[in-house]
């Protein structure tokens, strides 16, 4: 894996832990939040995107359109299923449990699809990645999930991950194996997510605007961070970082929120969290010399 993908996994890492912190504070908004920042999305990137196709860079097929499409369907599952867990659950617990089990099961479909095997150090990595997002969570305490909210954070976060997982796999394979630009397949998945939630927004305009009112800045920044975010990771997939590596890499996230919190919102980070952001670390560096 070469220090390009790396660096990109990383400043991936920082801003999907931004943009989940912003999105908890809009949970309560529900699907019109998520409508509004895949119109973000869209209006932010089209510039982009229309260059790419302007200059012929994209080879479109009946097979690549199909996998466009179920990406579309599967990240609009995803942010609805996250939006949800956030409205009922702690982000303590939707968040590390959402991205624990994601690069897990992305691994063992990576393996079985896409017939990457990987090597002793990365399961090492990704073992070791898990912990720390545990540690970080729990500060050694298993009792956090059962906590009020804790069980629905823990069913919620389950599905957002498998979600993650399905949609992990499928977008590698559009980007490795389809040569669909990242860019491209983020923003006509985005841009399938909008005009499915349309008739949300259509149907009773003035209730989605009242909804929205106050939270149209965060909508925004949500849409540019979450697409660059993701658009980083593809990237990375399409320089040739196999996704056994490139999915538990993410989970550097944990790490980065952990940090967040305790610089932004004073949060006490105890010798648990502490242990459990170094053991995170190693196994990142693990999976960064696999």
């Amino acid at each position: 894996m070469t220090l390009a993908s790396v660096f990109l996994v990383v400043l991936a890492s920082l801003m999907h832990a931004s943009w989940n912190l912003l999105a908890k504070r809009a949970a309560s908004v529900g699907p019109i939040f998520v409508f509004a920042q895949n119109l973000a999305a869209c209006v932010v990137y089209a510039p982009w995107v229309a260059y790419l196709l302007a200059r012929g860079a994209v080879a479109w097929s009946w097979k690549s359109v199909a996998f466009v499409m179920l990406s579309g369907f599967i990240h609009l599952g995803y942010s609805l299923c996250l939006q949800r867990g956030y409205r009922v659950a702690d982000l303590s617990v939707v968040y590390p449990v959402a991205r624990g089990t994601g690069p897990m099961l992305s691994t063992i479909g990576a393996v079985v699809l896409l017939g990457e095997i990987p090597s002793a150090a990365g399961m090492a990595g990704l073992a070791l990645v898990v912990a720390g997002i545990v540690l970080i969570t729990t500060q050694g305490n298993l009792s956090a999930f059962h906590r009020p909210g804790g069980h629905a954070g823990v069913r919620w976060g389950a599905a957002t991950g498998g979600l993650i997982a399905s949609y992990t796999v499928v977008d590698a394979y559009t980007v490795k194996g389809l040569g669909i630009a990242p860019v491209v397949l983020d923003w006509f998945s985005n841009l399938m997510r909008f005009f499915i939630l349309a008739p949300l927004f259509l149907s009773s305009p003035r209730r989605a605007l009242a909804a929205m009112r106050g939270h149209w800045w965060t909508a925004i920044a949500i849409g540019v961070l979450s697409s660059l975010a993701y658009i980083l990771v593809l990237g990375a997939l399409s320089l040739g970082a196999p996704l056994t590596l490139v999915a538990p890499m993410r989970e550097m996230s944990m790490m980065v929120g952990a940090l967040m919190g305790m610089v932004f919102l004073r949060e006490r980070v105890g010798p648990w969290r502490l242990a459990g952001c170094a053991i995170l670390v190693a196994g990142v560096v693990l999976l960064s010399l696999a």
